[in-house]
């Protein structure tokens, strides 16, 4: 059997207002399931990939239905342990034009964020495993999730599994009473692979392009004022052997540019510029770049310009699908390399 590749991290009720309402207009939600890691599982699981969730969940009906949603799409979810009270939640709306979409956060006390070290086997979970990711998002929940997420990533320096960490800064989770700066360090520099994108490496390490503000992009993102991002970000973590910085031009909530560079080996690899003109949903993009950044990372370990214009083309193909997973294929992505954006009915 192939080795697994193993995420970690909060999944949660996703509860979004149907049509672009905004909260106080819409009688409805749509009820999905999402979260970082467990998005970018989900990728991988469509790529044809083993690959394995590990979170903790509350032992109720919810948390079952979550649980066979994960599986639906091929995720193992035979490591993630089960306490605590609930799952967490977050409600979505989805905004329009110019006015920017809202999130609201409902998941203090979640199972997770309860978590202590030595609940999970890392040891175990991570044997023979191919690589292991995790995000910014779960040492954010709380210094419990902070303390399992480093022995993970200790357990995984230890096996030589290779580790990967998206920066994914979220100020409104950073609340238990530490700083970004006091817990993130320690935790990036056990990784191999860090991706971010053009405000995390500066909120999260205070390192930034010079002369650049991401709130006058106008959709124009210069590639290779990040070049000075990636090489101080691989400076200041050794270990770090490929640096990524996603770049997204926000012309309207529903008009983007897209396109990331990877940084290797004293190397600036580019990918093309994609105009995302009609996004359906972009919660969920950075996580379906992750998700074909490491199955490019797999698939042509010595090509990382292929491996870069795939996680490009995979998370352009996220912005049409609604819901927190990126549901598109190998094939899809491909076809989207190839240069077939004409979106032509297939029969």
């Amino acid at each position: 059997m192939e080795k697994k590749i193993v995420t970690f991290g909060e999944i949660m009720l996703r509860l979004a207002t149907p049509d672009y309402l905004r909260f106080n207009q819409s009688d409805k939600l749509n009820a999905t399931f999402g979260g970082g890691e467990a998005n970018v599982a989900v990728s991988l699981a469509n790529y044809g990939l083993n690959t394995s969730f590990v979170t903790r969940l509350p032992k109720n009906d919810i948390a079952r239905a979550c649980v066979m949603d994960l599986r639906k799409y091929g995720v193992d979810t035979s490591d993630i342990i089960y306490g605590g009270e609930r799952l967490g939640i977050y409600f979505l709306e989805t905004g329009a034009v110019a006015r920017a979409s809202k999130v609201v956060y409902d998941r203090a006390h979640s199972s997770i964020s309860e978590i202590k070290p030595g609940m999970i086997n890392w040891d175990e979970v991570l044997k023979g495993a191919s690589w292991f990711h995790w995000t910014g998002i779960t040492p954010a929940i709380s210094q419990g999730a902070a303390d399992a997420c480093l022995e993970a990533i200790q357990a995984a320096n230890r096996l030589g599994v290779p580790v990967s960490c998206d920066l994914n800064y979220r100020k409104n989770l950073w609340n238990y009473g530490k700083k970004v700066s006091d817990i993130m360090p320690e935790l990036v520099a056990g990784c191999d692979v860090i991706l971010g994108n053009e405000e995390d490496a500066e909120k999260v390490f205070g390192i930034k392009p010079e002369g650049f503000d991401v709130a006058q992009t106008d959709g124009e993102v210069n590639a290779v004022e990040f070049e000075s991002v990636c090489t101080q970000l691989m400076a200041k973590f050794p270990r770090a052997k490929k640096v990524i910085i996603t770049l997204r031009g926000s012309i309207n909530a529903n008009h983007n540019t897209w396109g990331g560079v990877l940084y290797t080996n004293g190397k600036l690899y580019q990918s093309r510029r994609y105009d995302i003109t009609h996004i359906v949903d972009r919660v969920g993009g950075g996580d379906s770049f992750m998700g074909g950044l490491i199955y490019g990372l797999i698939t042509w370990p010595a090509d990382a310009q292929k491996a870069l214009d795939f996680a490009v083309a995979a998370s352009c193909l996220k912005h049409t699908v609604y819901g927190d997973y990126n549901q598109v294929t190998v094939e899809e992505v491909e076809k989207l390399m190839s240069g077939d954006a004409s979106g032509r009915v297939s029969r």
